[in-house]
């Protein structure tokens, strides 16, 4: 009976001692799960969205080893092997896969823990309002929280965009950047928080794109650099009391002017954590203010104004966190008269004719267009050359390998035939010194 009760004695030992190593070693296994990251977005994202391959290259080897990106696409090629997935699909925007409900079976598949998203390009692209774009992100973000409760969401202002065929892009890029902070604020919670990463500062679509959208190598260092800080401070569990402190008021702005544009020069605020940028404020003669710009720097130029009127400004500073200083003093400036700079060629044989004017100025640069066209009775394809003192920086619907006028433009394989009567137009940005004349002519090519 004594050895019996010593045996059942020592068998319920092992037994307690074996549960208790398996409790333990749960804790343990749990802690071991890699933290699944999703990039989310269009093609910026994932076509082949070689960022994401510096990215983990460079969480990899600086220590953030337990990590696994996840997506329902598979890596592309980024001239090294690297953990790819990702749910970067060209061509669609935030508001269709919202209203489509196409990210709940991407979560569901995938299990991510952390989200970066970079989406609306394609959005403001199709002219799609900030109000509609936010209204899909706050779908997307409630789909991640049903997916995860305790889901990490890292959204972008996305980097700006300058595409050939459509100049109104670059400013509609701004409008939804600039709301992005204040729908983050009231959509963040404790248990879910989002983080705001500035993808648009410091990017450049003429040197960090290859055609105006989508990054080149030096576009995708740049979006990598920018998403690693807050995504290590994630992945370190990193938390910090809550910034509520407004910058100090800047001061009041300076004012230059042409005939078409006020450039505004103030004193700096200042900020315990730092300034992110400033708003500017626009007022036409005794009207409301409305916000025009968000630049980072003290400085800013109010382009497409009209001739001769009078425009009132102030500006306020904001700070990370989205705290804002008081305005500034108002500033007025008037713009001046525009000179006239229209020419019109003398139509050649066959009818071709072309007329330059300037469509914008700003300190340093003018934006011209010209209008070509067939006033023959045949078909006829056209070349123009124009001759201005100034240095051509940017073109579209035209091209031309020159660098000093006089400029031989070529025409596009979109909009090089005319037939008779019809028209087309070119545009151009250029590097000028005081006022422009242009002389223009037009020949069949």
């Amino acid at each position: 009976m004594l050895r019996r009760s010593a045996v059942l004695a020592t068998a319920l030992t092992v037994l307690a001692a074996a549960f208790a190593f398996a409790l333990a070693s749960v804790p343990a296994a749990r802690a071991a799960a890699p933290v699944r990251i999703m990039a989310l977005g269009d093609s910026i994202t994932g076509s082949p969205g070689c960022w994401r391959a510096l990215l983990w290259q460079r969480l990899t080897t600086t220590g953030f080893t337990n990590i696994d990106f996840v997506g329902t696409l598979p890596p592309q090629g980024c001239g090294f092997t690297y953990d790819g997935e990702n749910e970067g699909h060209g061509g669609f925007l935030a508001t269709n896969v919202a209203d489509q409900n196409q990210l709940p079976g991407w979560l569901s598949a995938t299990l991510p823990d952390v989200v970066l998203m970079h989406f609306g390009t394609n959005d403001v692209w199709n002219n799609r309002s900030p109000a509609t774009i936010l209204a899909a992100f706050s779908k997307l973000v409630d789909q991640m929280r049903a997916s995860n409760p305790s889901m990490r969401i890292l959204v972008a202002q996305i980097i700006p965009m300058n595409p050939s065929n459509c100049a109104e892009c670059a400013q509609r890029v701004v409008a939804l950047n600039q709301a992005i902070p204040g729908w983050a604020a009231g959509k963040t919670t404790a248990a879910s928080p989002i983080t705001v990463v500035d993808q648009w500062t410091g990017f450049s679509p003429a040197s960090d794109t290859f055609d105006g959208v989508h990054p080149n190598d030096s576009g995708n260092v740049k979006i990598s650099n920018k998403w690693y800080p807050p995504l290590t401070a994630v992945l370190n569990g990193a938390t910090q009391p809550p910034d509520t402190q407004a910058p100090s008021t800047p001061g009041t702005p300076a004012t230059s002017v042409t005939c078409n544009s006020v450039t505004l020069t103030w004193s700096p605020s200042s900020d315990n954590a730092g300034v992110a940028g400033y708003r500017v404020e626009r007022a036409i003669g005794t009207g409301a203010f409305t916000q025009i710009g968000t630049p980072t720097t003290t400085t800013f130029t109010d382009t497409g104004r009209s001739p001769n009127t009078t425009y009132r400004y102030r500006v306020r500073a904001a700070d990370a966190a989205g705290n804002l200083s008081p305005y500034s003093a108002i500033a007025t400036a008037t713009t001046t008269q525009c000179p006239t700079t229209t020419t019109t060629s003398p139509p050649p044989p066959g009818g071709c004719t072309a007329t330059a004017r300037q469509t914008n100025s700003w300190p340093g640069h003018v934006q011209g267009e010209v209008a070509v066209r067939n006033n023959g009775t045949t078909p006829i394809n056209w070349r123009v050359t124009l001759t201005f003192a100034g240095t051509i920086e940017q073109m579209w619907g035209g091209s031309t390998t020159q660098t000093s006028s006089p400029y031989t433009i070529n025409n596009e394989s979109w909009n090089g035939n005319l037939g008779p009567g019809a028209s087309t137009t070119f545009g151009f940005i250029a590097v000028v010194s005081g006022t422009v004349n242009f002389t223009v002519t037009c020949t069949p090519a």
